[in-house]
């Protein structure tokens, strides 16, 4: 979803992941697409903001290529290395209704694609939200039949 808001404000976003996700990347609006398991991080160049939803040491080699003035934004826990010259901001949800309707109606009218990769009933939920292997999507819990 960030990469669709990111478009949608006039962004040029570089998608970043394993190089079996390109295509979705892609396919949720990257511009371009860097496989991290295909190439070093470092040769993308600088970049105004990287928003780190992994971490470790993706998150240290991320700080690396901000440019001066630019953000390192962090879903994944506080930021361990921050940019040479730049902002870290650890990002917390807040939930404020007026945001929530703001997003749901960009789903409603298509402006906002969800990636849903597993719906599980509430007796499932444990397994499925404690999987083995690797999940595609975001998981959907149902409460109700």
């Amino acid at each position: 979803m960030v990469t669709q808001l990111a478009r949608e404000f006039g962004a040029y976003v570089i998608g970043t992941g394993r190089a079996a996700d390109r295509q979705a990347a892609l396919d949720f609006g990257a511009n371009e697409f860097f496989a991290l398991d295909e190439g070093d991080l470092e040769d993308i160049g600088g970049v105004d903001l990287v928003f780190d939803v992994i971490g470790g040491e993706i998150q240290r080699r991320s700080a690396g290529i901000i440019r001066p003035g630019g953000t390192l934004v962090s879903v994944v826990g506080p930021v361990e290395t921050r940019p040479v010259d730049g902002l870290a901001v650890d990002f917390v949800v807040e939930s404020v209704p007026s945001q929530l309707v703001e997003i749901v109606d960009r789903v409603r009218d298509g402006r906002l694609r969800t990636h849903i990769g597993t719906v599980a009933t509430l007796d499932d939920a444990v397994p499925v939200l404690n999987p083995t292997m690797r999940r595609k999507g975001k998981t959907v819990i149902r409460v109700r039949p």
